[in-house]
Parts: C-alpha cells; structure tokens; sequence
C-alpha cells in the first residue's frame, strides 16, 4: 500500500480514537449503521480501502485494510465482505471480554 495511503487511513483512526470522523469515512454498505466505517483512496486504477468499527466501547478495531482488483462495479468483494464480518464478530467477542 502506498505510503500516502497509510498516513490517511492513519489519521483517520487517529480521529476515530478521540471521538471524531474523517472528512472521507463513511458507512460500509451491510452493516445497517454507522458503527462499521470504510476509507476509500483510488490511485492510478488501484482502489485501497481501510474499514475499521466504533461499535464497541473506547476501542477503535481495524477490521480489513485491502486492495480492491476486481474491476467490476464499486461494490466490495464478497471475499473481503466476509472477511470483515467475521472480524467483526471477533471484535465484538474481544470487547465483551474487556469488559468482563
């Protein structure tokens, strides 16, 4: 990932750790709220995208950072959707545990 990529999806948790949002943060589409947040940067024809999740206490939890390659529409592969829902339902099981 390029390294204006990650000083963006840096800054973004940064804010999302003291309680803010970044100007480019927006829902993930499938999660029903704004608790499971996407950073979208496009470069030259690469799509790199960060999703990370406020649901769940004082914790900020960064559930995929990717490369979208596929080229067909803008919707996030089934692939990477699966991979952050079972990411999420590990956080929710961390978070539960911090809290015990």
């Amino acid at each position: 990932m390029p390294s204006e990529f990650i000083d963006v999806f840096g800054y973004a948790l940064h804010l999302a750790q003291h309680g803010g949002k970044h100007q480019q943060a927006k829902p993930l589409k499938g999660f029903g709220s704004a608790g499971v947040l996407e950073v979208v940067e496009d470069d030259d024809g690469s799509t790199y995208r960060a999703v990370y999740t406020v649901r769940f206490g004082n914790a900020v939890y960064v559930l995929h950072c990717f490369q979208k390659k596929s080229h067909k529409g803008i919707a996030t592969p089934k692939q990477d959707m699966d991979l952050i829902h079972a990411r999420l339902k590990l956080a929710q099981q961390h978070a539960e545990g911090e809290s015990k």
